[in-house]
């Protein structure tokens, strides 16, 4: 993400002019942006046109400025963008203010956003502008028989190819080679920086083998770790291990992972931890939080009309931070937030137990 300009209005509103540069800093805007901000950028809009010298066309689309006051958000990852709908109240066309209009924001796109920014969404645009000089990495996990290719992104892991069929003896049997063929031609096509080859046994010693002798620019990228499985799980157990942090530092999904697991075990153990609202409101209150987990969905919910706790979320967030916590927001796309919903969207690790 590029932040090009900031400027402070009155009122404690600021105006920033972004650009972001990967489908990872749509979806960080998408956590960013909430009902009543101003945003404003270049679109095209279809203009109706009825008078003596052009008959009406049904509507042609024509190339605008415009400001919108924002009423919905949605990030649609799959078609790399995000859609920012909203009331005109500023326009190159005077004509149009009132309208309803959407905001189709891709990447390389330069976005204008007035608001009151809160703590962690000036945490997320800083996250977004450190990560533009990590390196893309992708996850392939291999044993006899299957392979799978995922790549790291800050949302979450996305898999991107499986490939299966059994090898060995039998009529249905395929040549080991030509899992590897498959392997090294689905990791070309994604161009990563960084692939840690992965998987149980001495499989992906000899994947890395057939690659480093055909595909030698890719070998070039890989790191290999040892892991019980392939798949999901086998990726899950790369984070845990690290093995992305050798290349990229540490990630936040990585983080998240190590949270979740601390966390999980505090509450087997009866331990230092509380979750669900109501629990973490009082701990909250006690100045007891040590790092406060969110959801990032769940956030964004609550801050909104359709918000189910019976609390102010961000008197929550705002206390802990008062009293010295740290606070992390979980991506709802990957597994440790996931297990963070089911226990509520909301969980605390403690400097101490609450009675």
């Amino acid at each position: 993400m590029q932040i090009k300009d900031r400027e402070r209005l009155d009122g404690g509103r600021e105006r920033l002019t972004v650009v972001p540069e990967s489908v990872d800093d749509l979806w960080h805007l998408q956590y960013v942006l909430e009902p009543g901000d101003r945003v404003a950028g270049d679109t095209t809009r279809r203009i109706q046109r009825n008078d003596d010298q052009m008959r009406d066309t049904g509507g042609e689309r024509e190339h605008m400025w415009v400001a919108i006051a924002v009423d919905d958000i949605e990030f649609h990852k799959f078609a790399n963008r995000l859609r920012v709908g909203g009331e005109i109240v500023a326009c190159s066309r005077e004509d149009q203010l009132g309208f309803h209009h959407t905001l189709n924001v891709e990447e390389r796109e330069e976005l204008s956003i007035e608001k009151r920014f809160k703590p962690d969404q000036e945490a997320r645009l800083e996250e977004a502008e450190e990560a533009t000089e990590n390196p893309d990495v992708a996850i392939a996990t291999v044993e006899e028989g299957q392979a799978h290719v995922h790549t790291v992104a800050q949302y979450g892991t996305e898999e991107r190819a499986a490939i299966t069929g059994p090898t060995g003896k039998g009529d249905f049997a395929r040549e080991r080679s030509e899992l590897f063929t498959e392997l090294a031609t689905v990791l070309e096509r994604q161009d990563a920086d960084a692939v840690i080859l992965a998987g149980p046994g001495f499989t992906k010693q000899d994947a890395y083998k057939y690659i480093e002798q055909n595909a030698p620019e890719v070998a070039e990228k890989i790191t290999m770790v040892d892991t019980a499985a392939v798949g999901d799980r086998g990726v899950h157990e790369v984070l845990k291990r690290g093995a992305v942090a050798d290349v990229q530092q540490e990630t936040r999904i990585e983080s998240e992972a190590e949270y979740i697991d601390e966390l999980t075990e505090r509450i087997a153990q009866g331990a230092k931890a509380a979750y669900g609202p109501d629990e973490v409101r009082q701990a909250a209150e006690y100045g007891a939080i040590e790092r406060l987990l969110i959801v990032d969905d769940r956030l964004r919910q609550e801050r909104g009309p359709d918000g189910e706790w019976r609390l102010d979320v961000d008197d929550v967030v705002r206390t802990t931070e008062q009293k010295g916590g740290e606070v992390t927001v979980f991506s709802s796309e990957f597994p440790p937030g996931e297990q963070l919903s089911n226990l509520g969207g909301v969980a605390a690790l403690l400097r101490y137990r609450l009675e």
